[in-house]
C-alpha cells in the first residue's frame, strides 16, 4: 500500500514565520495534501520540517484547520474528506501510524474518537487526519522510512538550513519535496543539498501564488501534488531519472526563486532599471537582472526596401505585397528579421569606448510575429548570466526581447559579449 520513494516532505523556510503569507500558505497546503483523497496520494506530504521556534504555532494552526474538515459520505455537500479505499487499507494505515507513534507524539486526530457525517463509521474505512510531532528527528528512524498511505503526517523541528536538508535526505528519495520560502539563498541551498534525492523540488511563496491565477488561488501545477514523476512530469520536462549517469530533478518556483537557484535571470524576475546603462558597467559590477529599456523606432517602407537592396535579400515577403499576403504567415510586406536585429542593436548600444570589448554572437533567436511598415519596435536588454573567462574579462549573456507598439513580442534572443572586469 505504500511506495518506498514517496515519503514526500515539505519545509517551512526560516523566513516564513507566523504572520507571513508564506506561513499561512504552508498550513493550507499541508491540510489540503493530508485530506485530499484521504491522504491516499503518492505525492501527499508525509514529513513536515519546521524551524524549531515555530513548531508550536504550526501545530496550533494546522490542528485548527484540520478540526474544520468534515469526514463522511463524499456524496454529501459539506463533506471534505471521505474514507480510505478499504478496511485492509485502514488497518495498514493504523498499524503504520502506531509505528510512527513510537517515535512521535500524536497531537491531532484520535482514530478511536472522531465524528463521521452521513455514513456508518463501523462499516466505512474512515480514519481522521492524524498529525504527529517528532521532537528528536535525528534519532528517529520510523518517521523517515514508514509511510502510512493515508491522512498521516509528522512535524519535526530543524535548527538551520543544513539541518533541514539533512532531515529531507533521511527519507532517501521522494517524488516531490516542497519548500515554502521567499529567500533565494535558502532556495538555492535546498536545491544544492537535497536536489539529488527528489524527482521534483517545488518552491512556493506569496509571489508564485499570486502569479498562478492573479488572486492567490493555486493552479494544479502550483501545488505540492501537481506535476512530477507519476503525476504529469512530462508537462514540465523534468522527469527524474538517470541518463548517461546524469540525474535530472525538476525545479518549480517563481521567476525570482529560479533566478536565485540557477544564477541565471529568468524572464518575469525582478528587473533592475534604475542604474546607468549596463554597457557602461564592468563585468564585476553587473548584477543579474540589470535591464535597459530602449526608446521606440518606427520601421518604414523605405527602411525595408533600402535593407533589401543593400543586402541583396529581396525575398518576396519583403518586396511583393500580393505574394506576401498569399503566405499564411504574413499580412503583407514585412520587415526582414535581420533588419529588426540591426535596428535593435542601434536602440540598445552605448557607442562610447567602455567595458564591452566584443560581441561574440547570439543564441536561441526566434522571430515571433511579423513587423510591417508603420509598426514600431523597442528593446528590453537584461543581464541573464555572467561567466568569468580570465583575470581581464568575462562573458555576459544578455536576454533581448523586441516588442512592437502593442507590447507584443516580435523577436527574442540571447546576446553574448565579453566585458572587462
Amino acid at each position: 500500500a505504500s511506495e518506498q520513494d514517496s515519503l514526500n516532505a515539505s519545509v517551512l523556510g526560516s523566513d516564513a514565520g507566523p504572520g507571513t503569507p508564506e506561513f499561512d500558505l504552508f498550513v493550507k497546503e499541508i491540510q489540503r495534501e493530508m485530506t485530499a483523497k484521504a491522504g491516499q496520494k503518492c505525492t501527499a506530504i508525509r514529513r513536515i520540517m519546521v524551524p524549531q521556534p515555530h513548531v508550536d504555532a504550526l501545530i496550533a494552526a494546522l490542528s485548527d484547520r484540520l478540526a474544520k474538515v468534515t469526514i463522511g459520505d463524499p456524496r454529501l455537500e459539506g463533506t471534505k474528506m471521505g474514507a480510505l479505499v478499504s478496511q485492509s487499507q485502514r488497518r495498514d494505515v493504523l498499524e503504520k501510524a502506531a509505528l510512527i507513534g513510537t517515535e512521535a507524539a500524536r497531537v491531532f486526530g484520535d482514530p478511536d474518537a472522531f465524528a463521521v457525517e452521513g455514513a456508518d463509521a463501523q462499516k466505512g474505512a474512515f480514519v481522521p487526519p492524524m498529525l504527529f510531532h517528532c521532537a528528536d528527528p535525528d534519532a528517529a528512524t520510523h518517521v523517515h522510512d514508514t509511510e502510512a498511505f493515508g491522512p498521516v503526517s509528522t512535524i519535526m523541528p530543524y535548527r538551520d538550513t543544513d539541518h533541514a536538508i539533512a532531515l529531507l535526505n533521511k527519507g532517501k528519495g521522494s517524488l516531490v519535496a516542497s519548500i515554502i520560502t521567499r529567500d533565494g539563498e535558502t532556495a538555492r541551498d535546498m536545491v544544492m543539498g537535497a536536489g539529488a534525492f527528489h524527482g521534483r523540488l517545488y518552491f512556493n511563496n506569496r509571489d508564485s501564488m499570486a502569479e498562478a491565477t492573479g488572486h492567490g488561488a493555486p493552479l494544479p501545477h502550483m501545488v505540492h501534488g501537481g506535476p512530477g514523476r507519476a503525476g504529469g512530469g512530462e508537462e514540465l520536462g523534468g522527469v527524474r531519472g538517470v541518463m548517461h549517469y546524469m540525474q535530472r530533478t525538476a525545479i518549480q518556483g517563481s521567476p525570482d526563486i529560479l533566478t536565485a537557484i540557477g544564477k541565471q535571470w529568468v524572464p518575469g524576475a525582478t528587473e533592475i532599471s534604475d542604474r546607468d546603462h549596463p554597457f557602461t558597467r564592468r563585468f564585476g559590477a553587473l548584477d543579474l537582472g540589470e535591464t535597459f529599456n530602449s526608446a521606440s523606432r518606427t520601421v518604414s517602407l523605405e527602411d525595408i526596401e533600402t535593407f533589401a537592396h543593400f543586402t541583396g535579400d529581396t525575398f518576396y515577403a519583403h518586396m511583393d505585397d500580393a505574394a506576401a499576403k498569399a503566405n499564411p504567415f504574413f499580412p503583407g510586406r514585412v520587415a526582414h528579421g535581420y533588419l529588426l536585429l540591426s535596428f535593435a542593436a542601434g536602440l540598445f548600444v552605448q557607442p562610447d569606448p567602455g567595458p564591452v570589448l566584443a560581441n561574440t554572437g547570439l543564441d536561441n533567436l526566434r522571430f515571433m510575429a511579423p513587423v510591417q511598415a508603420g509598426d514600431s519596435i523597442k528593446v528590453r536588454l537584461s543581464v541573464k548570466a555572467k561567466t568569468p573567462r580570465n583575470d581581464e574579462y568575462g562573458e555576459v549573456r544578455w536576454h533581448v526581447t523586441l516588442t512592437n507598439q502593442d507590447d507584443a513580442a516580435v523577436a527574442e534572443y540571447e546576446l553574448l559579449t565579453m566585458n572587462a572586469y
